[in-house]
């Protein structure tokens, strides 16, 4: 089955210092049809002014990855991590038993523009942990590149879940397969450009669940770049 997530029926909250876009439930945005997708919970696409951000605040178990589109974030916690991710950087928390921590664009010229994501994880109570990784322009091209995996294979980022997560940069001609094992389901959000996904045509931030299908076809693209996560069903 294949259900489509219309870019412009996300949910939208603007504060004027931050522009955001809810795929799922989040906040005070409520939409019965769309509270989650297995363990993935949150995708939202935000954008926050030059010298704004998130003040201080708190998460528990949760797998918390931020995917950098543009501009600077700057990171804090109460880990004693500190750094300002650029795009090509994937950043995982994972919150445990409890972590304090906040975002903030330095940058007064320009916004960040990034995905936040939260999953699930497949084990409470952990001892918080934090990690970092770059993945450049050509890792992606043309390949479904892993960047977050239950094991942390090939340079990925460790999620605590039976997940995992590709990127693709696919340029026209491009063609891609992923198979999905049994009692899998797949999720493909489209961050720009266009694709077509199981004979789906998807625009710029448009997403497809895909539930009962053995295989996620990517194909058709336009300066398309996308996140592909393969999840357990639940």
């Amino acid at each position: 089955m294949l259900q489509v997530r219309h870019s412009d029926s996300r949910g939208k909250a603007n504060h004027g210092w931050l522009n955001s876009k809810h795929s799922f439930s989040f906040g005070h945005y409520h939409d019965p049809e769309h509270v989650g997708f297995g363990p993935l919970l949150v995708i939202n696409e935000d954008q926050v002014q030059g010298g704004q951000g998130f003040g201080t605040h708190g998460h528990r178990d949760m797998e918390i990855i931020s995917y950098v589109l543009s501009g600077a974030l700057e990171h804090k916690d109460s880990m004693g991590t500190g750094s300002v991710l650029h795009y090509g950087d994937v950043q995982r928390m994972s919150a445990g038993t409890g972590v304090r921590h906040s975002e903030f664009n330095g940058d007064r010229s320009q916004q960040v523009h990034f995905l936040q994501i939260w999953i699930q994880p497949n084990e409470l109570g952990i001892p918080p942990s934090y990690e970092e990784k770059h993945f450049t322009p050509e890792h992606k091209k043309g390949k479904l590149a892993l960047i977050a995996s239950n094991d942390g294979r090939n340079g990925s980022v460790l999620i605590h879940q039976n997940a995992t997560i590709y990127a693709s940069i696919m340029d026209e001609g491009d063609s891609l397969k992923h198979a999905l094992d049994e009692g899998r389901i797949a999720y493909v959000h489209l961050i720009r450009g266009a694709v077509t996904v199981n004979g789906v045509h998807l625009k710029q931030g448009d997403a497809l669940k895909i539930t009962d299908e053995a295989l996620v076809t990517l194909e058709q693209a336009e300066e398309a770049e996308l996140l592909l996560f393969d999840l357990p069903k639940q």
